[in-house]
């Protein structure tokens, strides 16, 4: 629980923000001091010279006095304020919000839009405003020779305005694009969480099969010589009936044995093999209609050209996933094809009930995505099994189409292959 509370936490990557605040500390040096000694402007060079030489220390201190790989948040936004207030002073020095230095005053709060939490970003966007509107009317003149410049007032305030509507804006965007890729981040562990518990039960399977087969020698022996001992002491009452128990015992070790070994005539769901499309489906609404009332239609058209392709744990649980949602959506009856000609192979899963919201059609395949038009908020879920079959089975080389079925009237997901795609797996 602690590792998954950690992992959610808002931080900055220390490597990264101090090589970003090098970069934008020696490039404040190379511009004072290049504007002043090469291009002779006039300005307090000293003055802001000092200035970066406090940001240059401020980020030594960041880098030895912090021994973390991660800045908690607090630490973050203390040294981000630092970073707005350090860039102010200095476009405070030389012109204000009319140096066209100023849009880097807009940066810090970007940066940290995507890893800090929305209470840090908005007191970072609040500040970078007021900074915006402080130098807007608060400043020294532009250095000497281009204080003699004269800016039109539409021109001067367009200037501030501009940089709080990128300042908005591109936070909203970063904000947005960032909480969608931490959902889908989120989503795609639990797939990895899934398939890493698929794969240890095959690991399991193996295992057990490997011990099968190991002991199957030494229990064949065991009983080799308790046949022996059955035969000679068979007239003796004492351990006749010891004797037969550890016969008894043996064949029973040898029938879990049995049961536990990868023999070709035992179906085993666990190890890959070479199944048809058909048999996919088979098998897994065979699982399904031990614990459903459901009905289970399977339409294998005429012209079904059947080849077997390797049983995948991921192609498995990606059928497995929609024939499921079929399965809990549906009021009696789930519909399954397939259809296979020479080029092409696909399955298609339809069912009777209500079919997909029309609020969110457009969204599915999208992880946590919920209706509000849902008549069962009960049965409504939040659109991760799909999108883990999606993910699933687009990686294994298939084509989806989802939408809500023109004959059955609920819901369909048509899962489709290229045979080569399909024979390579």
């Amino acid at each position: 629980m602690e590792l998954s509370i950690n992992s959610k936490s808002s931080h900055l990557n220390k490597t990264t923000y101090i090589k970003l605040r090098w970069i934008g500390i020696i490039g404040q040096f190379i511009t004072i001091n290049t504007v002043a000694f090469i291009f002779k402007f006039e300005f307090n060079f000293i003055v802001a010279n000092t200035v970066v030489l406090l940001g240059a220390l401020s980020n030594i201190f960041l880098l030895y006095f912090f021994n973390k790989n991660q800045l908690q948040e607090n630490i973050s936004l203390i040294f981000l304020i630092l970073d707005i207030l350090q860039l102010s002073f200095l476009l405070y020095l030389t012109g204000g919000i009319i140096n066209p230095f100023c849009i880097f005053l807009i940066i810090p709060s970007i940066f940290a839009s995507n890893s800090l939490s929305i209470k840090t970003n908005i007191l970072l966007i609040f500040l970078t405003i007021s900074s915006i509107v402080v130098l807007t009317f608060i400043h020294q003149e532009l250095p000497y020779p281009l204080n003699t410049y004269i800016f039109n007032n539409y021109y001067y305030y367009s200037v501030p305005i501009a940089l709080i509507v990128a300042v908005i804006f591109l936070n909203f965007f970063a904000l947005t694009f960032g909480n969608e890729s931490k959902i889908r981040k989120e989503a795609l562990d639990k797939i990895q969480e899934v398939i890493s518990k698929e794969q240890e039960l095959v690991s399991l399977g193996g295992q057990a099969a490997a011990a099968a087969h190991s002991l199957g020698t030494p229990l064949s022996t065991i009983k080799i010589i308790s046949q022996d001992l059955y035969n000679n002491f068979k007239n003796n009452k004492d351990l006749k009936k010891d004797i037969e128990l550890l016969v008894s015992q043996v064949d029973r070790c040898n029938e879990i044995l049995k049961k536990l070994s990868v023999n070709p005539e035992i179906e085993d769901d666990f190890i890959d093999k070479n199944i048809s499309l058909h048999d996919y489906v088979k098998e897994i609404t065979n699982s399904f209609k031990e614990i459903s009332d459901k009905n289970f239609i399977i339409n294998t058209e005429q012209n079904y050209n059947s080849f077997e392709i390797l049983k995948s744990i991921e192609i498995v649980y990606g059928i497995r996933n929609f024939v499921g949602n079929a399965n809990k959506f549906s009021k009696k009856n789930i519909y399954i094809s397939i259809t296979s000609d020479s080029e092409n192979s696909s399955i298609s899963i339809e069912d009777d009930g209500l079919g997909f919201p029309k609020d969110i059609l457009a969204k599915i395949g999208e992880p946590y995505i919920k209706s509000i038009q849902s008549k069962n908020q009960s049965k409504a879920g939040l659109g991760l099994g799909i999108f883990i079959g999606k993910t699933l089975l687009e990686k294994n080389k298939a084509k989806l189409l989802i939408r809500n079925s023109e004959t059955r009237g609920g819901a369909e997901i048509k899962i489709e292959w290229s045979n080569k795609d399909l024979k390579t797996i």
